[in-house]
């Protein structure tokens, strides 16, 4: 990699971690961390502060992978080429393990559909829509949430990905899946808190 492909990874990951959830509960006086599920992202912010609150998180939760990527774009000329997707993975990271807070952050799945909208915007704005139509149907942001993340690489097959393509983003698919492991255990004993 050159240095400037190294300085595109390191500010996607700086972009990643834009305290999204924490600003919007700021300004409704709450610390979205010691309330309800205490997960810095859109979900918690929907439970706890109302629909309205949560869109503005999603989006720039949504927005800061997509500059990411759009950054990786302009300096590599390839929207979808490796320093694209080596932003993607950046900008996630940031928003999931963001050093400046303890390593504790979201779980991606807002920050990884905004860097899909650069590099598969129409199989984006699908599972954008489909996020809400399933998180309204079930009122479980964690199932839909796990539907659109395994719904992800069959979109991008449909729109002709890449192999290497469909690696990255299987890797992304297992790591968002872990980190909601603990939803899918209270999906199971029905504990699961609702929208």
């Amino acid at each position: 990699m050159e240095l400037s492909d190294i300085v595109v990874v390191i500010v996607a990951y700086l972009l990643g971690t834009f305290p999204s959830a924490e600003l919007v509960a700021k300004r409704f006086g709450k610390d979205i961390t010691k309330v309800g599920s205490g997960n810095p992202g859109a979900s918690n912010v929907i439970r706890e502060l109302g629909w309205k609150a949560g869109m503005a998180v999603f989006l720039m939760d949504m927005a800061k992978a997509a500059i990411a990527v759009g950054i990786a774009w302009a300096v590599s000329g390839e929207q979808r080429g490796p320093l694209a997707y080596a932003a993607m993975c950046g900008a996630i990271a940031g928003h999931v393990a963001p050093a400046m807070r303890k390593f504790r952050g979201g779980k991606g799945v807002a920050s990884g559909g905004g860097a899909l909208f650069v590099l598969f915007p129409e199989v984006s704005a699908v599972l954008f829509v489909s996020w809400f139509v399933i998180s309204k149907l079930t009122r479980k942001a964690s199932v839909a949430s796990l539907a659109i993340t395994v719904a992800t690489p069959i979109g991008m097959v449909i729109d002709d990905a890449e192999a290497w393509e469909l690696y990255v983003v299987l890797g992304v698919v297992a790591f968002v899946i872990l980190k909601h492991l603990p939803n899918i255990r209270r999906l199971r004993t029905k504990t699961e808190p609702s929208l």
